[in-house]
């Protein structure tokens, strides 16, 4: 079993060395609670910072492209694909953010499409925090995985 803590309990990268190379996708969600008129700003790009989703998107790709820096027993992957989107449930006032991450490499890309919907997360909330105060960003969780020994979908 792979272990993130080597034998006197201090932390270690995990050696992948052994681990086939596949293709591995991984698929992540968060949601926004926010006002709906907040959300009907959003969406007619009516937020007085910009183009909230456009921007939003940019900096989930980016994140997910820098996951090693934030996160510090995070492999640096070579990613071959992330796709970021927004879909907004005006019934119950959420934003919801779907990231799917690919790679063909010999670890798995969770991390990265976590970390995607998470920072397209805290940007929406930060373009959006002077006209709704009480934005909640929730549910961050991953959807699905596959390609390594321990794929799953939701």
């Amino acid at each position: 079993m792979f272990s993130h803590i080597d034998d006197q309990g201090n932390a270690q990268m995990v050696d992948i060395s052994d681990k086939d190379i596949t293709v591995r996708i991984a698929t992540a969600e968060a949601k926004i609670e926010m006002a709906s008129t907040t959300l009907e700003e959003i969406i007619n790009g009516a937020i007085p910072k910009g183009n909230v989703l456009n921007t939003a998107k940019i900096a989930g790709i980016i994140s997910a492209k820098k996951t090693h820096e934030l996160i510090p027993l995070c492999h640096q992957i070579l990613l071959s694909g992330i796709d970021i989107g927004f879909y907004p449930d005006q019934k119950n006032a959420v934003l919801v953010i779907n990231s799917t991450v690919k790679t063909t490499y010999s670890t798995g890309v969770e991390m990265e499409a976590l970390t995607a919907v998470s920072v397209a997360a805290l940007t929406i909330y930060d373009m959006c925090k002077a006209v709704d105060k009480n934005m909640k960003i929730t549910n961050i969780h991953l959807v699905s995985k596959t390609g390594g020994q321990s794929s799953n979908t939701e």
